[in-house]
């Protein structure tokens, strides 16, 4: 393994650094920490929602969720940002999301016409990360979406966390990605992702999103979380916002740590990336093609956590059998 640093901070010989940003006052991240979920042996009801088991069971099957069978068209939005001459620059995030796209096409047919590549290493100024072009490019992604398509979301920049203001987070905080541009036109909230690219979506539509950030574990505010042996963690969403976060669409979320950790740059054939980023497609391509979300989920935790303090997530829209085979 070699040497790491963590994004938030601008990376230095042997110091870690996370992709965790200390804004201005005005978008002041929180230090404090989520309390860590317990575990359930009911696999079917989080624990800590006020929902008994048979009410969650209706509430979830009425959903009338349909897994995809991602043959329909595929399309994908990379967006990578080191913040280029900005005080806590990152430097693996452009990588990422270049290692993505050849991840795509090369493993998973996806077709060069249907990525978008947002990233700040770049002269045209629609392919800038900044917070209009990543909401436009992020509707782009789910409009006209269609019942076993397969769309692909990665972000791979900074992350950090927001007082909630809308009352649908048990710990009282928000998470957030930032645009290039944030100290302007300031941060995207989880709502706001949850609005823009899972709401529209119809049932049996996939979509699988990727976030390598600091403070990442719900940035899509999906309902439901998963342990290492797959049963259910206790749920982030209050009790009143629940039904709104589920989905009859197939969404699944990779998230590069919990909601209280960082998310770690390191260098690979003197290469930077990061290192959920890096991790996940070797273990997937390069590794074990074939395997389940459950075992690609551990895999990712095997290989990232004894050289890195952050533990990756699984998030979805509905409750899914996490044993079923991984396909994009």
């Amino acid at each position: 393994m070699s040497t790491q640093s963590s994004r938030g901070v601008k990376a230095v010989p042997v110091a870690t650094t996370s992709r965790h940003y200390h804004p201005p006052v005005a978008q002041q991240t929180t230090q404090g920490h989520r309390r860590r979920a317990h575990s359930t042996g009911n696999a079917t009801a989080p624990v800590g929602v006020n929902i008994a088991p048979s009410q969650f069971q209706k509430a979830h099957a009425s959903n009338g969720h349909e897994y995809s069978r991602c043959t329909g068209r595929k399309k994908a939005l990379c967006i990578g940002i080191n913040y280029i001459g900005q005080k806590r620059e990152l430097h693996g995030c452009i990588n990422d999301i270049k290692n993505v796209k050849r991840f795509l096409t090369r493993q998973w047919g996806f077709k060069d016409g249907d990525i978008v590549m947002l990233m700040d290493q770049t002269t045209n100024p629609r392919q800038l990360p900044t917070r209009k072009n990543m909401i436009d490019a992020m509707k782009w992604l789910v409009k006209d979406a269609r019942p076993h398509d397969s769309l692909f979301f990665h972000y791979s920049g900074h992350g950090g966390q927001i007082p909630d203001t809308h009352g649908d987070e048990t710990n009282g905080f928000d998470e957030v990605i930032y645009p290039v541009d944030y100290k302007k036109a300031g941060v995207i909230i989880d709502d706001e992702l949850h609005r823009i690219m899972v709401k529209p979506l119809p049932r049996g539509c996939r979509l699988t999103a990727v976030f390598d950030s600091c403070h990442s574990g719900t940035t899509l505010d999906l309902p439901f979380m998963y342990h290492h042996d797959g049963r259910l963690k206790e749920s982030h969403i209050t009790e009143r916002a629940l039904p709104q976060r589920m989905s009859s669409a197939d969404v699944i979320s990779f998230a590069a740590c919990r909601d209280d950790q960082t998310s770690a740059d390191t260098v690979q054939g003197g290469v930077a990336v990061g290192a959920m980023s890096y991790f996940s497609l070797y273990v997937v391509a390069a590794r074990k093609p074939v395997q389940s979300y459950l075992e690609l989920l551990l895999s990712i935790r095997e290989i990232v956590q004894p050289h890195f303090q952050q533990k990756a997530q699984l998030s979805s829209g509905h409750y899914i059998d996490t044993h079923l085979r991984f396909v994009l």
